[in-house]
């Protein structure tokens, strides 16, 4: 085996894809729950500056927090995950990306109590920004994965939510920033979730194509804000003949940044 393979994994069963035009290499499973386009224009949103602390949760291979990382130096992220052999390749990732110094992995339940939390170095109110891609499936709407892996990422319980968003509004400083994404018709559901800990909420609708309904929508909010919710301009990913868009190359390749809010908060 290797020493760029985590233990019990196989090259087989690993691949290793590069995003962000490359700036930015992951190992992942194979099969399962695989990273996309969601977690790359997800840490494109989450704002953030030098010095910073930054929690992931739910972050698979960290995909999304070593892009928040790429993109700002000086950051400090930490890459949540219930599953050990994502953590494992979370804690690769970060090593071959050489972001170690910044970036670290922990095994932890989203559901787990504050005492754990503080454990795995996430005490409340210690970070600045959180962002996550929560499941978001309706299982009741559509038919559950046959991998385990899969429907645990996509599929969302009931009561799942929220206990998502009581946990980043633990670990957030008053004023900081929650980003998200999630499915375009649990836009409803979303903000109610959001409302008691919440405001200045912020929503991207994400469009596959000109004139397509959103498929995807980010959203960014404010602990402790009292401010209006605004919807801005939707993001268009491809042209009607299926090319990418000028706003998304810069966004998926090119790393710009995806702003929510017009201001620092």
């Amino acid at each position: 085996m290797s020493a760029e393979e985590p233990a019990g994994a196989r090259p087989s069963d690993l691949t290793d894809d590069a995003v962000l035009d490359g700036r930015l290499r992951l190992l992942q499973p194979r099969r399962g729950h695989r990273f996309g386009h969601d977690a790359i224009l997800l840490a494109a949103a989450t704002p953030a500056r030098h010095g910073d602390r930054i929690a992931d949760l739910g972050a698979g291979v960290g995909a999304a927090g070593l892009a928040v990382a790429a993109r700002v130096p000086g950051t400090k992220v930490k890459l949540v995950e219930i599953g050990a052999d994502l953590v494992a390749l979370a804690a690769l990732n970060s090593a071959r990306n050489q972001l170690v110094d910044r970036v670290n992995a922990v095994a932890l339940d989203i559901a787990a109590p504050a005492a754990d939390y503080a454990a795995a170095g996430l005490p409340p109110a210690s970070c600045d920004a959180v962002l996550m891609n929560p499941p978001f499936r309706d299982p009741s709407r559509h038919r559950p994965s046959p991998d385990q892996r899969r429907r645990a990422a996509h599929d969302l319980a009931p009561a799942s939510l929220a206990t998502w968003i009581d946990a980043a509004g633990r670990l957030l400083r008053r004023r900081g920033v929650l980003t998200l994404i999630f499915r375009a018709d649990g836009l409803v559901e979303l903000i109610g979730a959001l409302a008691p800990r919440f405001g200045a909420v912020a929503v991207l609708p994400v469009h596959g194509k000109p004139g397509a309904p959103a498929i995807r929508i980010i959203v960014g909010a404010v602990k402790g804000s009292n401010a209006p919710p605004a919807i801005l301009p939707g993001l268009v990913l491809t042209t009607e003949d299926g090319a990418p868009t000028e706003a998304a190359e810069a966004v998926l390749r090119h790393g710009s940044e995806l702003p929510l809010f017009a201001s620092p908060q």
